[in-house]
C-alpha cells in the first residue's frame, strides 16, 4: 500500500465545453490536517499544516506569513489554502513536521535515527527552528560528544550493541562530519574525526566487503559519501598525530609510572600509625616492577606499533588497555591507572588540534 495518497477534485460541467479539472496531487497520509491553513509542497508531496504552528516555532515561516499578500493574485490554492513550494527532501520535511507537532522522539543514534535527526537539523537550521535544532543537536552529541566521559559512555553503548546484535551501532563518521559542515555545528567534529581516524586508509578508500573495524566500537566507513579535500587533509594529519601518540604512550609507560615508585615514602615512619599511614603507598619491589614495565613496553610496541594489532590507531583505547596489564603490585597498579587517566584526559584535549579544528569553536 502506498504511503502517499492521491487526491483530486471534481468540477461541475456547464452547458459549454468542460472546464479543466484541478490537477491531481499527492498528499502525505499523516501530515494532512483538514483544518490546516497552508499547504507545503516538497518534490510533489503536499503537507497541509497550520500557519500558527509553523510561525510559532520557525522565524522563517513567521516572517513569511507576516508578509502582506494581494488577494488571489495568481496564487496557487488547494482546498482554500495557499501553497508554499519548498525545495527540500519530503522525508526530511515530514520528520521536521512530526517533531514540531509531536515533539522530538530521540532514538539510540543508530543509522536510522541519524537519518531522522540529520534531516531535522538540516531543515531546523535552514528555517530557523532554533529550539528544535538545539534539542536535536544535543541528542546527536550523545554519540559524538565533547567530553571524555561522554566518549567513554558512547563506546560502552557501542560495545553492548555490537555484542547483542553483531552490528556497529553508530552511522558513518563521514556523514556526521559533512552534516556538521552543513549545519555549522563544529562541536561534532573532534569526536567524528577521531572515530574516522581509527580506520586504516585501505578501509576508508578501498574497503573489502564486511570489513571489520580495527578498533573497538568504530563505525563502518561509508562507500557513498566523501569528505572535502580540506577535511581529508585534516583526517590524515590527525591519523598521524594519533599514531605518534600511541608510540609516546608506550615510551611514557616505560619511563614514567614504573619510576614513580622508586621515591621515598611521603609519610615519615615516626608519625602515628593510623590506618591511613599503615597502608603501603609505595612499591616494595621497584626493581621487579621496573622490569615488568619494560616488558609491558616491549609487548605493547610489538602489538600496537609493529603488528598494528587491535586498537593500534586508538590512543584512548591503548592508554586504557595498558593500565589493565600490570600484575600483582597494588601501588604500581594504582599509579599506572592514575597515569592512564591523566594521559587519556590530555589526549582528549588534543583532539581539536590534531584534526585542525580548534579554531572553529
Amino acid at each position: 500500500m502506498s504511503v502517499i495518497e492521491e487526491d483530486s477534485f471534481d468540477v461541475e460541467e456547464g452547458p459549454s465545453s468542460p472546464l479543466p479539472l484541478t490537477p491531481t496531487f499527492e498528499r502525505h497520509p499523516e501530515l494532512w490536517f483538514s483544518d490546516g491553513s497552508v499547504v507545503l509542497r516538497a518534490q510533489g508531496i503536499h503537507f497541509r499544516v497550520h500557519k500558527t504552528q509553523m510561525a510559532r516555532h520557525s522565524a522563517f515561516f513567521r516572517d513569511l506569513f507576516s508578509l502582506p499578500q494581494p488577494p488571489n493574485a495568481g496564487e496557487e490554492m488547494i482546498e482554500g489554502c495557499s501553497v508554499v513550494e519548498l525545495y527540500d527532501d519530503p522525508t526530511d520535511l515530514a520528520n521536521l513536521l512530526v517533531a514540531l507537532y509531536d515533539g522530538l522522539t530521540p532514538g539510540n543514534n543508530d543509522p536510522e535515527d541519524f537519518h531522522v535527526t540529520s534531516g531535522i537539523l538540516r531543515l531546523g537550521t535552514k528555517y530557523a527552528v532554533d529550539k528544535l535544532r538545539d534539542r536535536a543537536l544535543a541528542h546527536l552529541m550523545i554519540a559524538w560528544p565533547t567530553t571524555l566521559e561522554g566518549w567513554d559512555a558512547r563506546e560502552e553503548a557501542a560495545r553492548e550493541h555490537e555484542f547483542d546484535t553483531g552490528q556497529p551501532l553508530y552511522p558513518s563518521p563521514i556523514a556526521v562530519i559533512n552534516l556538521a559542515r552543513e549545519i555549522n555545528a563544529p562541536s561534532l567534529l573532534p569526536a567524528a574525526f577521531y572515530d574516522l581516524s581509527r580506520f586504516s586508509f585501505s578501509q576508508l578508500f578501498d574497503p573489502p566487503p564486511l570489513s571489520p573495524p580495527l578498533s573497538r566500537a568504530a563505525s563502518p566507513p561509508p562507500t557513498s559519501a566523501s569528505l572535502s579535500i580540506r577535511d581529508l587533509q585534516r583526517l590524515a594529519l590527525g591519523k598521524e598525530a594519533a599514531s605518534l601518540a600511541v608510540s609516546a604512550l608506550i615510551a611514557s609507560l616505560v619511563r614514567g609510572p614504573g619510576a614513580a615508585h622508586a621515591r621515598k615514602p611521603s609519610i615519615p615512619p615516626t608519625q602515628p600509625a593510623s590506618a591511613h599511614h599503615q597502608h603501603n603507598q609505595t612499591c616494595a619491589t621497584p626493581g621487579a616492577c621496573h622490569r615488568e614495565f619494560a616488558e609491558l613496553g616491549t609487548l605493547a610496541t610489538r602489538h600496537y606499533v609493529c603488528e598494528r594489532g587491535r586498537g593500534h590507531a586508538d590512543p584512548l583505547f591503548v592508554a586504557d588497555e595498558l593500565a589493565a596489564l600490570l600484575g600483582e603490585c597494588g601501588p604500581c597498579a594504582r599509579s599506572l591507572d592514575a597515569w592512564a587517566q591523566r594521559e587519556r584526559a590530555r589526549l582528549w584535549r588534543m583532539l581539536p588540534a590534531w584534526f585542525r579544528v580548534e579554531g572553529e569553536f
